[in-house]
């Protein structure tokens, strides 16, 4: 469900972060359904709680899940699916980036492809 790169160099809490709010925009994860608890999923990831509960109070803070005290946490049912595909868009294109880069591209290179694939209006 989550997928973690213990090499690269973006942090383990955002990381979880944004798998969170990929699995939301996908539809993997839905208004109401609940996460794993932060010991749970930190044992089953093997990362420390402290990642966990930082990426779970980072998503409830920007409004993407909700804590009930003794019950967990869940997905909120008032997404705002803009701002998700967005941030979904962005992940995506991050990652694109990354691969780039470690295959050797260079920033003309890439630059050029990102004009080419928005028609040179930059």
């Amino acid at each position: 469900m989550f997928n973690l790169d213990l090499s690269s160099r973006t942090p383990i809490y955002e990381q979880l972060y944004n798998n969170v709010v990929r699995l939301i925009s996908s539809g993997a994860l839905k208004a109401g359904d609940k996460l794993p608890p932060v010991r749970a999923l930190a044992c089953d990831l093997s990362v420390n709680p402290n990642t966990v509960s930082k990426a779970y109070k980072l998503l409830e803070q920007d409004g993407y899940i909700y804590s009930n005290v003794g019950k967990g946490s869940f997905i909120a049912d008032n997404l705002n699916s803009l701002e998700t595909q967005k941030q979904l868009a962005l992940e995506k294109l991050g990652d694109a980036l990354s691969s780039a880069v470690k295959l050797g591209l260079t920033r003309e290179e890439i630059q050029n492809a990102v004009n080419s694939a928005l028609g040179g209006t930059l």
